[in-house]
């Protein structure tokens, strides 16, 4: 029997999603780190660091067979998926490649009024290095600059970008 493969959203310790990535990532198992940079202040200097996008969270690509899943959490620092009562909740592979692109384009993340886009509507990049990344239209920030935001976990990572590489996706398609 062929078991489906699933994006899960995998809780980690404090500070620990890096040793989980690489330890999942030694037993051949699909993980993702989304990461971004930020600006790191020391006593005596500033350096440009990266970080998880999410802080204690990573995505793991893992059947939804029990016994796939205690192989990674046995792992060190791994301490559940993200779920209810039945299991692990998988995450939209729409999402994921969204992420990845958006951690990909090395543009500069942020967390945070045009007659064509409202607030909230669900909108797909159709140009530049995102394209094919899917998100939800947040505001505009002048100079035909938008945010754009794709949900996960509860949380959003945002994107400034151009409004005309951006299409409104009807809501029947979203």
């Amino acid at each position: 029997m062929t078991h489906a493969f699933h994006w899960l959203a995998l809780l980690t310790r404090s500070n620990f999603e890096q040793v989980v990535f690489e330890q999942i990532a030694k037993k051949k198992i699909d993980a993702f780190l989304p990461k971004t940079k930020k600006l790191s202040r020391r006593k005596d200097r500033k350096k440009i660091i990266e970080v998880p996008l999410f802080p204690g969270y990573l995505f793991v690509k893992s059947s939804m067979d029990p016994g796939c899943q205690l192989t990674v959490l046995k792992t060190l620092g791994a301490v559940r998926f993200l779920g209810n009562d039945q299991g692990p909740i998988p995450v939209p592979e729409t999402q994921i490649h969204s992420l990845q692109l958006l951690t990909a384009a090395d543009c500069d993340l942020v967390t945070g009024v045009c007659s064509r886009l409202t607030q909230g509507d669900p909108v797909i990049v159709m140009e530049g290095p995102m394209a094919g990344a899917r998100g939800e239209f947040i505001q505009y920030r002048g100079k035909g600059k938008i945010i754009i935001k794709i949900h996960l976990l509860g949380q959003y990572a945002g994107v400034e970008i151009n409004e005309n590489q951006v299409e409104k996706i009807p809501h029947h398609l979203s």
